[in-house]
């Protein structure tokens, strides 16, 4: 029986572990299959992951803001008693912005646009508009290019740069935001600078030295002068690009910028520039050969320097109130100076012309909605007072630009309360004192009106 029994052990025995050696045989296999597996996953998952840095980098990421608006506009001449109005003004404006990242220390950013009013005409035949204007003015139907430019950002030892060439963000600038209910501001001073232009720009950041300090260099051309005919007088045969070197040249327009933050800290700001255009418009004083009238040629009058320095503060103190905390108050001082070269006007002058203008304002929470705002600005300008403000959003025309003074007030909110539709009610009332300024227009003397002008309007957008 023992014999019996040791027997069965060992044939139990000898059969475990000829299935256990199969079986062990199955598991080494099938560890084998599964590191082969996970090899084959992170391949692929490496590919997968470097597909979609390179598309990332390879797309462009795009925007929308789509507003829509009504304006009331009123005009009255308080000289003649005539009165001149449009009952309701509608209009669409339409930005797409883009913006690319191929490498960590470059960037691509755009903006396309279109600024139409309902039922305008295919396009608009207003030979003053520049390229980079027409789609700051509510009357074109064309999609235009506001934006596009790229930006280089690096260092040389401790000291960071940054350079880009292109069309600048050079509306809706520092403090004119907020009267367009948008959030951030483009780069230049708007109380003296409210265009697109087309400009070289070299940055140097001082924080190191200052808190939140920088400056920026910025060369280029608003105006492109009058094209050579050398192939003969036939149009069709002009030379593309040769310029005028007679006495009817019409010269080009280059201008040059110094601007930056002085201060920032998040809370006060204060940001200054200059800006100094090369033979700006104005009138030749000389005969014609045949008669006594001027040329009046327009270009090449003369130079022109502008000047301003302007202060913010977001939030009122340190943590008095919630109130105050979501306060900002701000205030802007400007001067502009047009000189004239000998056999020209500018302004209506030939002596050098001094203009000055101040900017003040004020946005408060509204109190009735979680992120509304009221703003309240006023602006003052004399006689002589021209900056660059084509750009300038007033259905009415430039208020920053008024030569008198012009009261302004605005309720920025979103409606539904979605963040996505923001939202503005805004009255903006002028009284002209003199030749309200119109596309800097330094050919025009500013002599003594008595004009009043208003603008009530009523703006809904959508902005992603």
């Amino acid at each position: 029986m023992k014999n019996i029994i040791t027997l069965s052990v060992l044939a139990f025995l000898s059969t475990a572990i000829y299935a256990n050696s199969d079986m062990q045989a199955q598991i080494d296999a099938l560890t084998k299959e599964v590191a082969q597996m996970k090899k084959v996953n992170q391949a692929q998952n490496k590919n997968i992951a470097a597909n979609k840095v390179q598309s990332a980098k390879d797309n462009i990421k795009f925007g929308v803001d789509f507003r829509n608006a009504v304006d009331k506009l009123e005009y009255k001449n308080n000289d003649t008693d005539e009165t001149f109005e449009n009952s309701a003004l509608f209009t669409s404006r339409l930005y797409l912005t883009m913006a690319a990242a191929p490498m960590k220390n470059l960037t691509f950013k755009g903006k396309l646009a279109i600024y139409s009013t309902w039922g305008a005409h295919l396009y608009v035949q207003d030979s003053a508009l520049k390229d980079w204007s027409a789609s700051s003015k509510p009357a074109d139907t064309a999609l235009r290019v506001k934006e596009a430019f790229f930006l280089y950002t690096d260092s040389l030892g401790e000291q960071p740069y940054a350079f880009s060439i292109g069309r600048r963000p050079s509306s809706n600038g520092f403090l004119a935001n907020y009267r367009e209910n948008e959030p951030k501001s483009g780069s230049p001073l708007a109380h003296i600078t409210n265009m697109e232009v087309n400009a070289a720009m070299l940055m140097l950041k001082w924080d190191r030295f200052i808190e939140g300090a920088y400056s920026k260099f910025v060369y280029g051309r608003a105006h492109t002068g009058e094209m050579q005919e050398v192939y003969g007088d036939d149009s069709s045969a002009r030379m593309p690009f040769a310029e005028y070197t007679t006495d009817k040249e019409d010269d080009n327009v280059d201008f040059f910028v110094f601007l930056g933050d002085g201060y920032n800290d998040g809370q006060y700001q204060l940001m200054y520039q200059w800006a100094h255009i090369f033979n700006t418009k104005g009138k030749d004083l000389t005969p014609n050969p045949d008669g006594d009238n001027p040329k009046g040629i327009k270009n090449g009058s003369g130079v022109a320097d502008l000047f301003a320095l302007s202060f913010k503060t977001d939030g009122v103190g340190e943590e008095i109130t919630d109130f105050l905390d979501e306060t900002t108050l701000f205030a802007s001082f400007a001067a502009t100076k047009y000189t004239p070269k000998d056999g020209y006007s500018i302004l209506g002058s030939e002596d050098s012309e001094l203009g000055t203008s101040f900017w003040l304002g004020a946005v408060i929470p509204d109190m009735m909605t979680d992120s509304g705002k009221l703003g309240f600005e006023f602006n003052h300008g004399s006689q002589y007072w021209t900056p660059m403000t084509w750009a300038e959003d007033t259905a009415m025309g430039s208020k920053i630009a008024v030569r008198g003074n012009a009261y302004e007030a605005y309720w920025n909110f979103n409606l539904f309360g979605a963040k996505y539709l923001p939202s503005q009610i805004r009255y903006t009332y002028a009284q002209h004192d003199y030749t309200p300024n119109i596309n800097c227009a330094g050919w025009i003397a500013p002599t003594e009106v008595d004009i009043t002008s208003t603008d009530l309007r009523i703006a809904v957008s959508y902005r992603y």
